[in-house]
């Protein structure tokens, strides 16, 4: 990866992907187990309302979720710029 442009594309990507794990991870995390809570209270998931799931064990699960896709694209891309291990 000796070529500027290059390096600057690969860490374009990267910082993209990261953006894009974050924003699923606070929206999942906050907005539905904090701000949109009220609105999800009517829907009942394993004998409590999707809010409160979602603040108490949706959030860890996107976030096990997230983890594993993140290191599957970060893979892909680094196959992709000639950087991969």
């Amino acid at each position: 990866m000796a070529d500027k442009t290059s390096s600057n594309a690969y860490w374009a990507a990267n910082i993209r992907v990261i953006t894009i794990s974050m924003v699923v991870w606070f929206v999942c995390s906050f907005g539905l187990g904090i701000i949109l809570r009220p609105a999800l209270s009517g829907i009942h998931i394993g004998g409590a309302d999707l809010g409160f799931w979602f603040a108490q064990n949706g959030s860890i699960y996107v976030f096990l979720v997230l983890i594993f896709a993140y290191a599957a694209k970060m893979n892909k891309l680094d196959k992709e710029h000639g950087v991969e291990e």
